[in-house]
């Protein structure tokens, strides 16, 4: 068996909503954004899903909900609503299909830190939730802010992660630079996680990266340069990251050398790639390829595929 940790999905009714909010936006990428997550793709069609997810029944999900955030088209009260429907839905597909998703990971409304910590607590305590998902920015604010110390504080004692995922800061409007500009917004996160006070105060807490944290592992000897500090270069190793690098095992080899066996999670940004790759599912079969590709022992690839998800996840397996 085998647990793919970061794959997407967008509940129908959430979706809806969120673009009736964005409809008075300005931002036409960020209204074809929305747009397309309310059409026909393995993003919110079920049967379409189920069609890929057979090619690799030992395959089950943790289902997380990717951009946009709902606080850039929505005000508190309507984020936290937005919120609510999302991971009561999540947490209805888990409990309907557990031979199909193993988890899943909350979303929160940002833009208050008292509503965002009231839904936290309704989504792992009530509806069981595995998680929760922050962007690598909020409306451009840092993750270092001493607002979000609270919410640091509540995943740390409930002892369960943090899901990265990226986004542009507010002055580039979504979408419009998602190949590389995902990677330097997720580095930038880290490296302000782990040189500020996070880390000093909460010492337990986990935060998942998506690509393999990014830039990270690549830049390795130009931050210790830059960031002398040993705490940072410590800091950063404690990241787990997901192997969605879309197939290389050369950058996959990168990424391990720096955070190790330990802190890998498979994980293939299902179901994106499904609507390119023709006759697949998406990038499951080419990360599947480059994670076997890897010149490292069974066991710690084993530890990749399944030992480590359900370790961090606390999951009866």
């Amino acid at each position: 068996m085998k647990i793919d940790i970061y794959t997407h999905w967008w509940p129908k009714r959430a979706a809806q909503l969120l673009l009736e909010k964005a409809g008075k936006s300005t931002d036409p990428v960020a209204i074809k954004y929305l747009e397309k997550r309310e059409s026909k793709t393995a993003v919110n069609d079920l049967d379409l899903r189920f069609r890929f997810m057979d090619r690799h029944p030992d395959v089950l999900h943790v289902l997380t909900i990717s951009n946009p955030p709902v606080e850039m088209f929505a005000g508190p009260e309507d984020s936290a609503e937005i919120s609510r429907i999302a991971n009561d839905e999540l947490a209805e597909l888990v409990a309907t299909y557990p031979d199909r998703f193993i988890g899943g990971v909350a979303i929160l409304p940002m833009n208050d830190i008292d509503l965002a910590l009231a839904e936290c607590e309704r989504a792992i305590g009530e509806l069981g939730l595995k998680g929760v998902r922050l962007y690598t920015n909020i409306l451009g604010e840092k993750l270092d802010a001493e607002r979000l110390r609270p919410l640091y504080a509540k995943m740390a004692a409930y002892n369960l992660p943090i899901w990265l995922h990226p986004t542009e800061p507010p002055s580039v409007s979504v979408g419009e630079d998602s190949m590389l500009g995902w990677e330097f917004e997720t580095s930038k996160a880290m490296l302000t996680i782990a040189s500020s006070w996070i880390f000093d105060e909460f010492p337990e807490l986990k935060f998942i990266t998506h690509h393999l944290g990014s830039m990270i592992p690549y830049f390795e000897q130009r931050i210790r340069w830059m960031a002398p500090e040993p705490k940072t270069h410590a800091n950063l190793r404690r990241f787990h990251n997901d192997t969605a690098l879309y197939g290389c095992t050369a950058a996959l080899m990168c990424g391990y050398e720096f955070f190790g066996a330990d802190h890998i999670l498979f994980g293939t940004d299902m179901p994106l790639g499904s609507m390119r790759l023709k006759n697949s599912a998406g990038f499951m079969e080419t990360t599947l390829r480059a994670v076997e590709a890897m010149d490292i022992p069974a066991a710690e690839k084993q530890k990749i595929y399944l030992e480590n998800a359900v370790n961090l996840l606390r999951l009866a397996v």
